[in-house]
């Protein structure tokens, strides 16, 4: 790790270059430049690996790890000093050497319908074919809706919404903070609600990573939190680490304050649909990373390692 000082005058943030990762960045530009006028903030934009392969499913090159490896390296060499991510992206264990040092307030975290015919799933006629990157989505259509056709769809929001235009698909899922982000409301057909589609742990919520060593900048970033949002990110990610989360994992988390408690709810598949276990806990918002592992540790009480064991021996 780096230990030059760097240029107290500047703030270099690192993103990917899609769109949507540049729209993210820039929007943390803005917040950073609001708090500090004094400083000159830019935006390093990177290709991650991520990014460049896009012939294969992310769980079968080595998940999501693959996004962030790069904005980590130039963070190392001096090169920047923070780096944006949707928290949805972020590995669910830290890389060594790196904190979180904000979770933004959050978008809308449900999952969105795109299609250009249909108005639901519910209106999808049998052997429709419905694109998707997430073992999540696959498994949670393939649960509920056996008669679709479940096809990978990689790339960024642009390339895939090309893909849906071009016929490709009858429809694809996607989530709807990246629509809403970009101006592309009118392309959602339906906003999926959480017992159609439950969300992915961290999704619509921008992480800021920091090198662990850097107080100064873990300090800079720390205005950019929200409290309750980040409450319900621990708990979500507390779950999927508890059952070994992963873009190989079909699982799903997603957690909101009511009525002064913090109610999660979680399930853990198959990616066929064989199997489905879902569950749901409430508890203080202070204890989220406790009622995360709680919730976990119900499902496997429920049956959650057989299905754990049953993906371990099929990778």
């Amino acid at each position: 790790m780096s230990s030059a000082r760097p240029d107290e005058s500047r703030i270099v943030i690192a993103s990917r270059e899609s769109r949507l990762a540049m729209w993210q960045a820039e929007y943390v530009r803005g917040r950073l430049a609001e708090l500090y006028p004094q400083r000159n903030i830019e935006i390093l934009g990177m290709t991650t690996r991520g990014d460049q392969i896009l012939d294969r499913p992310l769980a079968a090159i080595g998940g999501k790890g693959l996004f962030i490896k790069e904005l980590e390296v130039a963070m190392q060499n001096g090169q920047a000093d923070i780096a944006v991510h949707s928290m949805k992206d972020l590995p669910m264990d830290m890389p060594e050497g790196f904190v979180l040092g904000a979770i933004t307030s959050r978008e809308n975290p449900c999952d969105a319908f795109v299609s250009n015919r249909f108005a639901g799933l519910n209106d999808l006629p049998a052997k429709a074919v419905i694109g998707t990157s997430s073992l999540r989505r696959e498994a949670s259509l393939r649960a509920r809706y056996p008669d679709l056709v479940i096809r990978s769809l990689r790339g960024n929001l642009d390339t895939r919404l090309r893909k849906l235009d071009a016929g490709e698909y009858d429809a694809i899922i996607l989530a709807a903070a990246g629509l809403i982000r970009l101006g592309l409301v009118g392309r959602i057909a339906s906003v999926l609600t959480p017992e159609q589609s439950l969300p992915a742990p961290g999704q619509g919520v921008l992480g800021i990573e920091v090198p662990a060593q850097r107080a100064d900048l873990i300090a800079l970033v720390a205005p950019l939190n929200d409290p309750a949002a980040a409450q319900c990110v621990r708990a979500e990610r507390a779950f999927s680490r508890a059952l070994g989360g992963s873009c190989q994992l079909p699982l799903a988390a997603h957690a909101m304050l009511e009525g002064g408690l913090l109610w999660l709810r979680g399930f853990v598949a198959l990616p066929d649909g064989r199997q489905l276990l879902a569950g749901e806990l409430r508890g203080a918002p202070d204890d989220d990373e406790a009622v995360g592992r709680a919730l976990a540790q119900m499902l496997r009480d429920q049956g959650a390692g057989a299905i754990l064991d049953e993906l371990a021996a099929g990778q």
